[in-house]
């Protein structure tokens, strides 16, 4: 496997070894939140089921040797527990589990894992130190609380769509990033409540909504119209207020800059443009002048642009905010993303030697877990029973010809 990115003083365990996970989500926004525990140390189990598994073990195309780059893409360093949490034998199986386990994560609609017997309220009074935590589309309560969501509809919803895109019509952002921002605010409030349990000895519950995290996620956009009462205007490729922040041809491709502050913009014009009157001009003088005669500055930025290759622009601009506009390709591949070790390769037992997207973590002191492949489906079940729970090989055959368990070894 290859280790993450670590800093040279780094020789500290990883942040949460010890502290073990029960994982029941899939999609996004649960398994990025496992996926970056186990990166930190944690111990994570993920249960699936011994049918199917994760739902974007299906999402296929493309693949590597069978197995999806939807799965692979958010289930790194876990190990899968395939079992079926609605037999009395299966249901027993992780109550056993939770006798060690430290949190519990899932992302059913809400009243599943209560079907299951494995709601909050059911096991709170019998596994008081367990942080449990709910992501769901809308909450564990509210008018919403029973209906399903996915990203692009609360994207819809929340008024992300209605920021996005030229001014005509609204669009989504192509990456999930309600899911995303979701799944990163799960492990703050994970770190959170164990923080808060070794001061108290006592766990507790988190229900975390994508509709609350898109919602939060509005930032200065949701002020703008709090303070105001309008509607943010849709820009494209550029912003609401910032300008100079947009898309410029050079002579042989695009360049994307943002440079809103009057200092930027003042480097630009003097440093980079050798065009100081452009800082002086009444029209661009401060930011407010700048929003009000956007269409003339962008076609005078737009001329000078064009008059040179792009790199020679991106030497000169250096010390400023501005890049190329990049392929995904292009951005993985990059000299920068490598030095960062944000591009790292594992021996996946089905797939081969596969290259998986990194963690952005970077600790001083402490080291990350060395990176595991995604796991095939029921990879760690009959470890997990007999390791966890002392069950022997005769038991562990009797629950899998029962259709309790799946997997192999």
């Amino acid at each position: 496997m290859t280790a993450p990115e670590t800093a040279a003083g780094a020789t500290l365990p990883p942040p949460l070894s010890g502290i073990k996970v029960l994982d029941f989500s899939r999609i996004i926004a649960g398994p990025l939140c496992t996926q970056q525990l186990a990166d930190m140390g944690a111990d994570v189990v993920k249960v699936e089921n011994p049918d199917a598994g994760d739902d974007t073990r299906r999402m296929t195309t493309p693949s590597i040797g069978g197995e999806g780059h939807f799965f692979l893409a958010f289930n790194r360093s876990k190990q899968s527990l395939a079992l079926d949490p609605r037999t009395e034998d299966g249901k027993a199986i992780l109550l056993g589990l939770l006798e060690d386990t430290d949190v519990l994560v899932e992302n059913y609609r809400p009243g599943v894992m209560k079907r299951f017997g494995l709601d909050y309220e059911s096991l709170k009074d019998r596994f008081p130190k367990l942080i449990y935590l709910s992501v769901s589309a809308y909450g564990q309560t509210g008018p919403m609380w029973d209906r399903p969501g996915f990203d692009p509809v609360l994207q819809a919803e929340s008024g992300m769509m209605s920021l996005t895109g030229e001014p005509d019509p609204p669009m989504r952002h192509a990456l999930s990033l309600v899911d995303t921002m979701t799944g990163l605010q799960a492990v703050a409030a994970i770190c959170a409540a164990l923080l808060a349990r070794a001061q108290s000895g006592q766990g507790q519950r988190i229900d975390l909504a994508l509709m609350d995290m898109a919602v939060a996620s509005l930032g200065n956009a949701g002020l703008f119209y709090l303070c105001s009462g309008d509607q943010p205007k849709r820009a494209g490729n550029s912003h609401m207020t910032s300008t100079p922040t947009n898309l410029f041809q050079a002579a042989d491709g695009p360049i994307y800059m943002a440079l809103g502050t009057n200092r930027l913009y003042g480097m630009l014009c003097r440093d980079v443009l050798e065009r100081p009157d452009l800082v002086d001009d009444p029209r661009f003088r401060e930011p407010a002048d700048r929003l009000q005669h956007r269409p003339e500055l962008f076609a005078i930025l737009e001329e000078i642009f064009r008059t040179k290759p792009r790199d020679e622009w991106l030497k000169r601009m250096r010390h400023l905010p501005a890049g190329p506009v990049r392929m995904v390709g292009e951005a993985l591949e990059s000299e920068e993303v490598a030095a960062r070790g944000m591009v790292a390769e594992v021996e996946h037992p089905k797939a081969g030697r596969i290259r998986v997207i990194g963690s952005p973590l970077n600790f001083s002191a402490s080291k990350l877990r060395e990176y595991q492949p995604p796991p095939t489906l029921g990879q760690h079940t009959a470890a997990i029973l007999r390791d966890r729970l002392g069950y022997d090989d005769a038991k562990i055959d009797d629950l899998r010809a029962k259709g309790v368990i799946g997997g192999g070894e």
